[in-house]
């Protein structure tokens, strides 16, 4: 049998069907009930009724849109790519265009056109194709509302079955809608639902896919282009079939002029040209296609599904409007910044993070990599966001939490200890617990007095000091805690562990941090004590235009994200003060941008497999780390050099855009303390391991081999268990250890 043949074949069965079907819809227009096997048409009252939800809502969603705080687009999340438009945003001739191809008698029926789809039927099978719609406008609309909307493969079936019963619900369905919306409004939604082929849902996305236009500017040879194509699109696409396309369009115009639409000379002049495309760009979808910030994006998607409790189905189908806190400034700059110190694809990551004080908006993240791209294409693609894992420690940035509960707790800024170098701890084991050698030796890099203040200990990163300071406390739960406080999320699995293992070497930072929980616990300082939990959306807003609200009928987005006071504002303010001049004069003066007040902390880890700098004014946060996220590796210098730059060369611009403010002055009760003016450590006791005389001398600085040194992340294997009597802290420093002298290449 020739294709032609059986081309007309299935058309003849086609109308047979049609022949079926539209008998019983004239019993089920005349009659109030019509009995058969599991099929029953209702009066008209009753088809109101049967009207599912998905039918009832005014217009199909379309894409989800992601904004930055300027309302920027930064990307769109979707599952078919749709831009709802109104009836008076798309094109008269395109309206008139799709009626007259596909049901032209659209305005006088009433849902249900038996004499158009016999008419149609007829016509297809003499021309041995399809040349006009069967069904009417409604009903496609109702088959395409329920297939787009379908939950299930079996509702996707149901949707598309070549069944009487299918056809018969279908017809009710489409009497039922005649009966509640205007002939404008079905055909503005069904204009909206139409798939046109290319991966265009709906007339917007369409004109933008062919002819970078959009729906209200279409022409004649456009509109009967995209007119065409709803019964084929693939068949008939002008990008990839333009003479299919072409032939289709005839076929459209040629029927717009026996309905008196269009005049003959446009028939003639329109039909002998080529289809005009113009392709359009697909829209952004997801966070590798993001415009900007990919890895806020990245961090943004696991906000609104983790926090927020969205899933991906309904960020893709819902129609949102995302408003983000994104600064696209701020992000461009980081941007800037960071490739222009640490370049795109080399094996350290530069990784800048900020947010901003008092509200936890994340303002920006940038990281010397592309985000979800292709690695075995271009190694600078990276599929982990290095701005939230934590990898590596950020070392010296935890004096801070040290010095905060020593303020808190009455010791005041100018307390003095006199220590050794190298140190070793009077109260903390190298492995430990309460038993063993003690923790140590502890060094400094460079010549540091032996005496100093906590002012000139944290200006010049003391690691002997803020030991002996841990010694002072008794105890590593406050600075912790305080680390806790303040915003320093990533530490929160481990905290118990440290406390319970009397872990000395918190203070040296070797933990495994998060940049952005490092920028937002620094950010605390600079909101006079208030903390903030991070946050990337200021409002999701539903496809009305207004807040969308939980399961709760309040909107998702409640601001209830800080605590006021999460540490005293005296000891917020005090210890901002004090962090100025290490900005100004101490380990992180190539942060510094004249004119306006920045205080910051350098760090440094072990081995320098990571170097960190964390910087912030009253109006801004933010942290730098530049490290190896897939091995150790020597970033070739300190939390004053490469971190330092990067985070003067991402804030200059924006700080010098305006003034900014300064800093609430220090609390004089919490400069004065109440521990008086300080002493020596004394030495730490004897204990019964046989060469601890050699490592108070300092002859011995090998790490403990069955312990990591504190450089970040531990292997999970050497990790200290709970369940073990004397839980072990990581490795103390065997060299000197984590910061941080004079900035120098």
């Amino acid at each position: 049998m020739s294709e032609s043949a059986r081309l007309r074949l299935g058309t003849l069965a086609k109308l047979v069907m049609a022949i079926v079907v539209a008998g019983l819809l004239v019993a089920a227009l005349l009659l109030p009930w019509v009995g058969g096997t599991g099929l029953v048409a209702r009066n008209s009252t009753s088809l109101l009724d049967a009207l599912p939800v998905e039918l009832t809502d005014k217009t199909p969603n379309g894409n989800t849109t992601v904004l930055a705080a300027d309302g920027q687009v930064i990307t769109q999340f979707y599952e078919n790519n749709r831009t709802p438009v109104t009836a008076d945003q798309i094109s008269p001739i395109m309206k008139q265009a799709i009626v007259d191809i596909e049901d032209s008698r659209f305005y006088e029926h009433r849902g249900v056109d038996v004499q158009g789809t016999m008419r149609a039927l007829v016509t297809n099978v003499a021309a041995g194709s399809v040349q006009e719609g069967g069904s009417t406008l409604t009903q496609q609309l109702v088959k395409q509302t329920l297939l787009q909307t379908a939950d299930s493969p079996e509702e996707r079936q149901a949707a598309t079955e070549q069944t009487p019963g299918r056809k018969l619900r279908e017809a009710r369905l489409a009497l039922a809608l005649e009966k509640t919306y205007s002939k404008d409004e079905i055909l503005t939604r069904y204009l909206n639902i139409a798939y046109f082929g290319h991966g265009a849902y709906g007339i917007q996305a369409a004109s933008q896919t062919y002819f970078s236009v959009n729906a209200w500017d279409l022409t004649l040879p456009q509109a009967s282009v995209l007119a065409g194509l709803v019964q084929s699109p693939a068949a008939d696409d002008p990008l990839n079939n333009p003479d299919a396309a072409a032939a289709r369009r005839n076929q459209v115009l040629n029927r717009m002029f026996q309905l008196d639409h269009i005049t003959e000379q446009e028939l003639t002049e329109i039909s002998a040209s080529p289809v005009p495309t113009v392709e359009g760009p697909s829209p952004p979808n997801g966070c590798a296609s993001a415009t900007v910030g990919g890895f806020f994006c990245d961090y943004l998607q696991s906000y609104l599904i983790n926090t927020l409790g969205l899933t991906q189905t309904e960020l893709d189908n819902g129609g949102y409007t995302i408003q983000t806190t994104l600064r696209p400034d701020v992000q461009i700059a980081g941007d800037q910044a960071v490739v222009a110190t640490v370049p795109m694809g080399n094996s350290l990551a530069g990784i800048f993070t900020a947010v901003e004080p008092g509200t936890g908006k994340v303002l920006a993240m940038s990281v010397n990599r592309q985000f979800g791209c292709d690695v075995t294409v271009n190694p600078a693609c990276e599929s982990v966001n290095l701005n939230v894992a934590a990898s590596q420690g950020s070392g010296s940035t935890y004096k801070v939490f040290t010095a905060a509960s020593a303020l808190e707790q009455g010791f005041g800024v100018n307390y003095h200890i006199t220590t050794s170098d190298p140190y070793y701890s009077r109260v903390y084991k190298k492995n430990g617990g309460t038993r063993g050698a003690p923790y140590g030796p502890i060094g400094n890099v460079g010549t540091l007095p032996n005496r100093l203040n906590m002012h000139d200990a944290l200006v010049r990163s003391s690691n002997t000091y803020f030991v002996a300071l841990e010694d002072a406390l008794g105890s590593v739960e406050g600075p912790v805690r305080m680390a806790q406080r303040m915003g320093l999320k990533s530490i929160d699995e481990q905290a118990q562990t440290i406390i319970d293992g009397r872990m000395g070497s918190f203070t040296l930072g070797p933990f495994a941090t998060s940049p952005l929980y490092l920028a937002s616990a620094y950010s605390t300082l600079g909101a006079n004590g208030t903390q903030c939990d991070p946050t990337p959306v200021a409002q999701v807003l539903d496809r009305g235009g207004q807040p969308l609200t939980g399961d709760d009928g309040q909107p998702l987005v409640k601001g209830d994200n800080c605590t006021a006071e999460a540490i005293p504002p005296g000891v917020a303010n005090t210890l901002a003060n004090v962090l100025v001049d290490d900005v100004v004069r101490g380990t992180g003066q190539r942060a510094n941008v004249p004119g306006h007040q920045i205080a910051g902390k350098t760090g440094t880890s072990q081995n320098q497999f990571s170097a960190a700098f964390v910087g912030f004014t009253p109006e801004y946060a933010a942290s730098v780390m530049v490290l190896n996220p897939k091995e150790n590796q020597n970033v070739g210098g300190y939390g004053g050099n490469k971190p330092a730059q990067i985070w003067h060369d991402a804030m200059a611009p924006i700080l010098n855009q305006g003034p900014t403010g300064t800093f609430a002055p220090a609390d004089p009760a919490v400069v004065a303390g109440t521990k008086g003016s300080g002493s020596a450590a004394p030495a730490p006791a004897d204990d019964d391991d046989d060469d601890s005389s050699d490592r108070r001398r300092g002859n011995d600085r090998r790490p403990s081999p069955s312990q990591p040194a504190p450089s970040g992340e531990a292997p999970p294997s050497a990790e200290p268990s709970p369940s073990e009597e004397a839980p072990s802290a990581p490795a103390e420093p065997s060299i000197p250890d984590t910061d941080d002298r004079q900035p120098t290449d």
